[in-house]
C-alpha cells in the first residue's frame, strides 16, 4: 500500500517501514562513520524505540560494538494499519545488528511493569557475562500502572502555580499566537511525577542488582532538559520540571545501589530536540525553531545521534572501564549536554528572534522549516532517497 503521513492534532498515525529504515540506517552510518570508540560492551536501554534512547542503542552497538537489550512498547501492523514509527525502528536496528555480529534482543511491553522488569533482567542474564556495564533510561509515556499499588496516572504538561502565558507557534500552520495554559492541579502534579519521576529508574536498577545482572562498575543515565527562561514557566516550572527535579532526587538512591559495584548514576541534561512530545508544549515549538536557526548557521546544530554519541563518548573518555569521577558535571552533578544550546551567545541570538517573531516573520526568523521536516522524520516521511509514491510492505521492516 501507499502509505502517507495523516496528522492528528500534535501527532502522526501513520508511519512509513522503509522511511524508520532509512532513519535509523543513517544513524548507524552516522555512528560508524567517526571510527568508534571504547565504550560499554553490554547495554541496557529501557524506552529503546525512538528518539534520545534509539539513538543511545544505535550509537553503543555501532560505536562500541555493544550487545544490546532494548525495552520499548510498540505496536505492529494490523489489517492497513501502519505499525508505529519505532516498531520499524527496532525492527531496523535489529537486523543492522545482526549484519555486524552484534546481539541485539528487544522486549515489546509496559516497560513499568514488574513481568517486564523480569523479562528483561532474564534476557540480560543471558548476555556474555549475564551483566550489563550500562543502563540508559529513557523512558517517555502518557501514562503509567503502578504495578505496586495499582493506582493509573496519567501526565499532563501545565504550569504550577499560575496560569501561564506566552508565544507559542502552531507548527502546521505557521500561525503565532499568544497561548494560554491554566495550572495544574495538585493531583496532577502527583500523577505527572509519578509517571515521569525517578521512582520506575530506581526500580529498574533496584532490579538487575537484585538479580546480579549489573556488572563491576555499572553506569546508569536518565534524560532531563532544563531550558531558556522563556520555556520555564511551561517545562522547567511546570509539572514536567517537578518530574525532573523527583528523577535528580532518585541520584543519591540509585548511586548507593551501585556504590559496592563502583558504579554510579547521572542524569543528562539535552538539547531541545523535536520530539512528539515537544510539538505539543505551548512554546517550545517556536523556541526550538529559532533555536534551529541560530545553531544550524553557527554550525552546532545536533540532532538525537550526534548528541547522544557526544554523550557516550564524554561518559567513557576514559576507555571501556569508566572513569566516573572524571565525568565533567555542574554543580548540581548533571551530565549538561545542553552546553551548546545554553551558550550565553546562542541564547541572546534566540531572544533578540523571540522578541521579533510574528506570523508574518517567521519563515525569515525561524527554521521552521526544519522544525517540520524533523516531525515527519520522526514517523518515516520526509527521509531524503525514500519514493513516497512506491507501494510498501507495512508488515515488512523496511529493509530494500
Amino acid at each position: 500500500m501507499i502509505v502517507r503521513p495523516k496528522i492528528r492534532g500534535f501527532i502522526c498515525t501513520t508511519a512509513h517501514p522503509q522511511g524508520c529504515a532509512a532513519n535509523v540506517r543513517a544513524q548507524a552510518d552516522y555512528v560508524k562513520g567517526t571510527g568508534g570508540f571504547a565504550g560499554p560492551k553490554r547495554v541496557l536501554v529501557v524506552g529503546s524505540s525512538t528518539g534520545y534512547g534509539l539513538a543511545c542503542r544505535i550509537a553503543a552497538a555501532f560505536g562500541c560494538g555493544a550487545d544490546t537489550v532494548g525495552v520499548y512498547f510498540e505496536r505492529p501492523a494490523s489489517g492497513t494499519r501502519t505499525a508505529t514509527a519505532g516498531w520499524y525502528n527496532d525492527q531496523k536496528l535489529e537486523l543492522l545488528a545482526a549484519r555486524a555480529g552484534l546481539a541485539a534482543y528487544s522486549i515489546n511491553g509496559d516497560a513499568f511493569s514488574d513481568e517486564v522488569k523480569a523479562q528483561a533482567v532474564e534476557r540480560v542474564k543471558k548476555l556474555p557475562g549475564g551483566q550489563v556495564d550500562l543502563v540508559i533510561y529513557s523512558l517517555a509515556a502518557p501514562r503509567r500502572a503502578n504495578p505496586r499499588t495499582g493506582e493509573s496516572h496519567s501526565s499532563v504538561i501545565k504550569p504550577v502555580g499560575g496560569v501561564f502565558r506566552g508565544k507559542s507557534v502552531n507548527v502546521h500552520t505557521g500561525v503565532v499566537s499568544q497561548a494560554e495554559v491554566e495550572p495544574a492541579t495538585e493531583q496532577e502534579v502527583a500523577d505527572t511525577v509519578a509517571v515521569m519521576g525517578g521512582e520506575d529508574w530506581l526500580w529498574w536498577i533496584h532490579a538487575l542488582s537484585d538479580a546480579g545482572a549489573l556488572a563491576q562498575g555499572a553506569g546508569t543515565v536518565a534524560f532531563s532538559y532544563i531550558g531558556p527562561e522563556q520555556t520555564h514557566a511551561i517545562y522547567a516550572d511546570g509539572t514536567m520540571g517537578m518530574a525532573k527535579k523527583d528523577l535528580e532526587r532518585r541520584v543519591a538512591e540509585i548511586d548507593a545501589l551501585l556504590a559496592p559495584l563502583g558504579g554510579k548514576a547521572f542524569v543528562s541534561v539535552n538539547k531541545a530536540l523535536v520530539t512528539q512530545a515537544s510539538a505539543a508544549i505551548p512554546v517550545v515549538p517556536l523556541y526550538i525553531s529559532l533555536l534551529y536557526k541560530v545553531m544550524k548557521h553557527r554550525g552546532s546544530h545536533e540532532s538525537c545521534i550526534e548528541q547522544m554519541y557526544r554523550m557516550l563518548r564524554r561518559l567513557y573518555a576514559a576507555g571501556t572501564a569508566a572513569n566516573w569521577s572524571a565525568v565533567p558535571v555542574d554543580e548540581a552533578g548533571r551530565v549538561r549536554m545542553d552546553d551548546w544550546e545554553m551558550d550565553p551567545a546562542v541564547q541572546q541570538e534566540v531572544m533578540d528572534l523571540w522578541d521579533d517573531v510574528t506570523t508574518e516573520t517567521l519563515e525569515q526568523t525561524a527554521d521552521l522549516t526544519g522544525y517540520r521536516q524533523d516531525f515527519y522524520q520522526l514517523f518515516g516521511f520526509s527521509v531524503p532517497g525514500v519514493d513516497y509514491e512506491a507501494d510498501v510492505e507495512i508488515y515488512s521492516n523496511g529493509d530494500k
